[in-house]
């Protein structure tokens, strides 16, 4: 579903902030991407969802290529950065129904679909409601059902659990299980090295650009727990 191929990007004249990363996520894949704060794993999402351009390498996405045919990638994922933005003026059914319009959702689909997540994430009462009155973790709710609300082939997020209260965080994981057994890849930066190590299959770890483990997770980890083989392979950078 998603082939990063020796994928590099610069930014100025400096050092590569990514440098030869390569890794595929498979459908029904549950792919956690971690690493320190700067190590490149916002950089390489953002390549992935077609915002930031790169210097090498390819990424290909449902066997297309992301800078050849952008428009095709895009219609079959969905990016949700990690401070998520919203649009204040508007109510939350209005912004949802926004998104439902760009992706062609039939009125019977928006609707059933929109009342399913908005009811799982417990947002329902709030909808009416301008988003410029959300919290940050409601904003969140909302921008997460708008990203699933047409159940992407891939779907791409950026420290996903990051505002968000236990019985949503609960909520989320449980979503992200069913797209996967239908068949749907997900691929997600966290810092929540707990909640990786029981949700995932897999994993990759980079640091200062460059990946120094992938793989299934239980692999990967061996004997150890996904944190202390984690502060193990920074420390040795």
């Amino acid at each position: 579903m998603l082939r990063i191929e020796h994928f590099t990007k610069t930014y100025g004249k400096g050092k590569p902030a990514v440098e030869d990363l390569s890794l595929h996520v498979e459908p029904g894949d549950i792919f956690a991407f971690i690493g320190p704060n700067g190590a490149g794993k916002t950089t390489t999402l953002r390549a992935v969802a077609g915002i930031h351009g790169f210097d090498g390498g390819e990424i290909l996405i449902d066997g297309v290529s992301i800078q050849k045919d952008p428009l095709s990638c895009k219609k079959v994922m969905r990016y949700l950065p990690d401070d998520p933005s919203v649009f204040t003026y508007l109510t939350g059914i209005q912004y949802l129904n926004f998104l439902a319009d760009v992706y062609g959702l039939s009125a019977s689909e928006r609707e059933q679909r929109i009342k399913e997540y908005a009811d799982a994430f417990g947002i329902t009462h709030r909808l009416g409601d301008m988003t410029g009155s959300y919290s940050h973790g409601m904003k969140q709710k909302l921008a997460l059902i708008g990203a699933l609300m047409d159940k992407p082939k891939l779907l791409l997020l950026d420290e996903p659990f990051v505002g968000l209260d236990p019985q949503a965080a609960f909520t989320l994981k449980q979503l992200m299980h069913r797209m996967t057994e239908q068949g749907a890849a997900i691929f997600f930066s966290t810092h929540v090295l707990e909640v990786a190590q029981k949700l995932c299959n897999k994993v990759a770890i980079i640091q200062n650009g460059r990946l120094v483990a992938q793989g299934d997770m239980d692999t990967v980890r061996g004997n150890a727990s996904l944190e202390e083989l984690f502060m193990d392979l920074v420390e040795k950078e």
